[in-house]
């Protein structure tokens, strides 16, 4: 063959491995965007089986009181649920994720997927929580003619930045099922330094708890 032919054989034999190398460096190219999902799934997951964070006071807040007797209540239309909450609380968060609060009176409510945890996972589930102790173990009882767990626990929120005081706050928190969807709904009242009593209110307001 003469020096041409053997010239234009090279040139081709060089592209054809430069393509399959191509073909082979790009291969592994699908890991990182699997990596990615599987992460984002078990975020899901465990934010899913964390279902809400404990409820924390603020030091620097104003001292709180009770709720009034007379004290006038509103319906928040939620997503997939509604309750009633006190009248002039500021709102925050979102329609499937409601906090009111007037000072460190607090209530919030955090919808997720699942069916009703027993007494022994919620016990285990708010002892896992950061800050929080349980005061009164969680025991079924019934809201609306349906079961649900009611557990107390406390938390103690970041010193004040003047005083250095803190503020315990006691929480009730009730688990509530409906096809596959709990609601986990904190009523947070201060416990200490001054102890406040919301129980008729808050009483009023699990109650009031409906799904659509």
């Amino acid at each position: 063959m003469n020096r041409p032919g053997i010239l234009l054989l090279a040139v081709a034999a060089a592209v054809l491995l430069a393509g399959c190398g191509s073909n082979k460096a790009k291969a592994p190219s699908a890991s990182p965007t699997t990596t990615a999902a599987s992460a984002t799934e078990s975020t899901a997951a465990t934010t899913t089986a964390a279902g809400a964070s404990a409820l924390q006071a603020e030091a620097n807040a104003a001292a709180t009181g009770d709720i009034p007797d007379n004290q006038i209540f509103l319906r928040f239309q939620g997503v997939g649920f509604s309750l009633k909450y006190p009248e002039g609380w500021a709102q925050s968060g979102s329609a499937s994720k409601p906090i009111f609060r007037d000072k460190n009176n607090i209530i919030r409510v955090v919808i997720v997927h699942g069916q009703l945890p027993s007494a022994a996972d919620v016990s285990r589930q708010v002892a896992a929580l950061h800050g929080a102790r349980i005061t009164a173990p969680p025991k079924t009882v019934t809201i609306n003619g349906a079961p649900a767990i009611h557990v107390v626990y406390e938390t103690k929120s970041a010193p004040n930045s003047v005083t250095g005081k803190t503020v315990t706050l006691g929480v009730d928190r009730y688990y509530l099922a409906k096809n596959d969807k709990v609601a986990i709904v904190d009523l947070g009242s201060p416990v200490a330094p001054v102890k406040v009593d919301n129980v008729d209110a808050y009483r009023l307001i699990i109650h009031s708890f409906r799904w659509k």
